[in-house]
């Protein structure tokens, strides 16, 4: 699903996006978007698909996004770099990115040529936010010669300043493509921690968190259990590790979905941000998902009107100084060569 294209919405043309609750767009959607929210959705996608074609401009969503953006309004769907890598081959003049700031910035990072738009500039993250370039490079001061790892969750100031990038699948083979005893690993000290689990190589921790992930609690696991006999749960890295003892399934958004995709259980809960569990059962409508609603308030920033808005007027544009996006793709090149690097 990372590159997957849904040519139901993105393809459909304006004459075809109706308030009519017959539109094959709500048909697909029917299941986790009411009634009466289609009829305030679908002028806003019709809209939005007109305004594509005038600016030549590409949506990409994030696998966190909302379900009338992610499936009515998306040309393509995925993880951050996922996302980013799409967007660096499409032949658009415009990049609209429903996702948050560091996930624009690095878009724009691997597309200079490209206008990049990000609906709202407030939409942040709070991992991204709990380091700074200047944290890094005191963090270096403190260990000199261990090379830094810095997760694709931050600021493009902040990965110019590190040896290579990586992201929740990719952790372990980056960290120990380096060859060094020790590494750094930056900011998230949950998935700092999984990496140290499945490695030799000492890993010096960050401590920094995502505010949806660390609302999880293996009582909660435990108690889904409970209540739904059989159901398959499968969590993402960023967890405490007591979650993740408690899953069947640890992984990557992307991984999980493939996960579901073979596996196919008649029950499961995603434990990560909720809207994710919507945008899967359009897709995988014989799983009943129960949903944890952990919601990440930036992802929730982007919004319909705000696509219009940003289509309209071009901006907010994201732009990310030379230099430092010198060294932020640097970085993010030196991942490339390492695997795939392509789930986060």
């Amino acid at each position: 699903m990372d590159h997957e294209r849904f040519p139901q919405a993105s393809e459909a043309t304006p004459s075809s996006l109706s308030v009519s609750v017959e539109d094959p767009v709500y048909q697909r959607l029917r299941g986790v978007i009411p009634e009466i929210e289609w009829a305030i959705h679908s002028p806003l996608i019709e809209r939005i698909d007109r305004l594509k074609k005038q600016r030549n401009a590409v949506i990409l969503a994030h696998n966190y996004q909302t379900p009338e953006i992610f499936h009515g309004v998306a040309d393509f769907t995925g993880d951050s770099l996922a996302l980013a890598r799409i967007g660096a081959e499409t032949e658009a003049d415009v990049i609209v990115l429903c996702g948050v700031h560091f996930m624009a910035e690095t878009a724009k990072i691997l597309s200079p040529e490209k206008t990049v738009i990000l609906p709202d500039p407030e939409a942040g993250c709070s991992l991204a936010s709990s380091i700074s370039a200047d944290d890094v490079r005191r963090v270096r001061d403190r260990h000199p010669g261990v090379p830094v790892v810095t997760y694709v969750n931050t600021s493009a100031a902040v990965k110019a300043e590190s040896d290579v990038c990586c992201t929740s699948a990719n952790a372990v083979e980056v960290v120990e493509s380096l060859g060094s005893d020790r590494v750094i690993f930056l900011p998230d000290e949950y998935l700092g921690d999984y990496v140290a689990r499945q490695t030799k190589v000492e890993i010096i921790r960050w401590e920094g968190h995502c505010e949806v992930h660390e609302r999880f609690t293996a009582d909660e696991l435990r108690e889904y259990r409970q209540q739904h006999p059989g159901i398959q749960v499968l969590a993402h890295p960023e967890c405490p590790y007591a979650v993740l003892r408690e899953a069947d399934f640890v992984g990557s958004t992307s991984g999980m979905i493939r996960h579901l995709e073979n596996s196919r259980p008649e029950r499961a809960v995603l434990v990560t941000e909720c809207s994710m569990s919507d945008n899967v059962a359009v897709e995988l409508p014989e799983i009943e998902f129960v949903r944890p609603c952990n919601l990440c308030p930036h992802m929730k920033l982007i919004t319909l009107p705000k696509i219009v808005q940003a289509l309209e007027h071009l901006e907010p544009s994201v732009e990310v100084p030379a230099q430092v996006a010198k060294g932020a793709r640097e970085a993010l090149q030196r991942m490339l060569e390492v695997g795939r690097g392509e789930r986060s």
